[in-house]
This record gives C-alpha cells, sequence and structure tokens, in this order.
C-alpha cells in the first residue's frame, strides 16, 4: 500500500504582513522572529518527508533553508527546528 506525500496547497493571495508590536525588548523580537524561522524550516522538512529529528541534521536543514532561500540558521534554531518536528506531532 502506497502511501502518497500530502503537501499543503498553495494560498491564492498571499497573506498581509502585520508590523510587529512596537516597545518590546530586543530579544522578544530576536526570539520571535528565530521562532517564525524554525517553523517554515520544520514545515518544508516535513513537506519533504524528514518525519523523524535524528535525519533533520543541520546540514539537511541548513540546504532546506538555502533551498527556500532563507538565510542559514544558527545552531540553536536547529535544535529549535528538531523540537518541532519531535513534538509537533
Amino acid at each position: 500500500m502506497a502511501v502518497a506525500a500530502v503537501t499543503t496547497k498553495p494560498l491564492d493571495k498571499p497573506l498581509t504582513k502585520k508590523p510587529l508590536p512596537a516597545g518590546r525588548p530586543r530579544e522578544w523580537y530576536v526570539s520571535h522572529n528565530r521562532r517564525l524561522k524554525a517553523m517554515r524550516l520544520a514545515i518544508a522538512l516535513l513537506d519533504t518527508g524528514v518525519y523523524l529529528p535524528s535525519s533533520a541534521n543541520n546540514a539537511r536543514i541548513r540546504a532546506t533553508a538555502a533551498r527556500l532561500g532563507i538565510h542559514p540558521p544558527s545552531d540553536h534554531t536547529c535544535r529549535m527546528v528538531r523540537a518541532l518536528i519531535r513534538y509537533g506531532r
């Protein structure tokens, strides 16, 4: 029995970006953007069939980022991607 790969349907109209709230500490913006990047990378890896955190090493995560046109993630962001894959089920 073959299982078809499930991918998300592209949006007809891209979402409009809202400005981030002003007045927060810089660390909040850094962690917020890091979480968004980790989510984008985790979704892309899941769409390509990487379902286990052990198969999502730093090199594979960074190659996915390059393919998506995202700045290469740090080691911390790579750990966040693996955590999202592990606990996001």
